[in-house]
């Protein structure tokens, strides 16, 4: 078992760190972040250390992406607290942190050959967001190629982005293990992002109004989707102060919400400056 956490910020590093682990048959676990950790994070790091056995390792990624923000977007703003994320990392028994260079992961600047998401990175979040998705994918293919998961796990608070890198992994044959680790909230439903230290007292508040609008959805989704999804615009439509993106009920794999049976409510809004995004599973009809 490797002590840790190691840092490794090249591809030669990460290989000696993982190096013994392979060489006893080991697998390794993934977790990939932009840093900023918090106890969503955590939760994930759990989840991997969950599923491995004493003799494997845990891999923590910390690298602000450059190729997935979009011009105007906070790439530079983008909160960077790299001794604390180490503390956290040990905390969950991380064995490797990751955190490589812009230049480590992009040698020779932006790639010629990108990972494109297809139709489903062209709706919600992709809608307003056009080159989000690709250079999220591209960074995840990037990644998954330079640790060689056997088990990758990622957010459901960034549920689009989970669905195209599992639909990605399955359509480029990766075979990588995707997890989908539950939404983390305060507990007043705010769910946990490094974004919302962006957020004034009075921007915290209105932030309620998305937990808020996907829970009256899913308390109204015994009435059916119309229901579901008029009860959420209901709440949103009374929060000064939250400019709504989109609200949007799906299948859970972001296709057209069935008439009855499970489904996903998701909602994208500007408070202030800052922009957060929510979802929540729920179950149309029945009792």
């Amino acid at each position: 078992m490797i002590k840790g956490p190691l840092v490794a910020t090249t591809r030669d590093e990460l290989a000696a760190a993982l190096k013994g682990v392979r060489a006893a048959g080991g697998r390794v676990g993934f977790v990939p972040t932009m840093g900023a950790l918090h106890a969503g994070h955590a939760s994930l790091m759990a989840e991997a250390r969950s599923r491995l056995a004493p003799g494997d390792a845990l891999v923590v990624s910390i690298f602000v992406n450059p190729l997935q923000f979009g011009a105007g977007e906070d790439l530079d703003r983008y909160p960077r607290t790299f001794d604390a994320d180490l503390e956290l990392c040990a905390g969950q028994a991380v064995d490797v942190v990751l955190a490589p260079s812009v230049d480590e992961v992009y040698p020779g600047g932006e790639p010629e050959v990108t990972v494109e998401p297809g139709p489903l990175g062209t709706v919600l979040e992709g809608a307003v967001r056009p080159t989000h998705f690709r250079g999220v994918l591209t960074v995840v293919a990037k990644l998954f190629g330079l640790v060689q998961p056997d088990l990758a796990v990622f957010g459901q608070k960034d549920y689009q982005q989970l669905v195209l890198i599992r639909r990605m992994v399955a359509d480029l044959c990766m075979g990588v293990e995707v997890v989908g680790g539950p939404t983390v909230r305060e507990d007043d439903g705010l769910a946990l992002s490094s974004r919302n230290e962006y957020l004034s007292a009075d921007d915290r508040v209105a932030a309620l109004t998305l937990s808020g609008a996907l829970r009256a959805a899913v308390d109204a989704a015994t009435e059916g989707g119309d229901r579901a999804l008029a009860a959420a615009r209901d709440v949103l439509d009374h929060a000064p102060g939250v400019d709504v993106d989109y609200l949007a009920l799906t299948s859970p794999d972001l296709g057209p919400a069935p008439a009855d049976g499970e489904a996903r409510v998701l909602v994208a809004a500007r408070i202030g400056s800052t922009r957060l995004i929510d979802n929540m599973p729920l179950h149309l009809g029945g009792s």
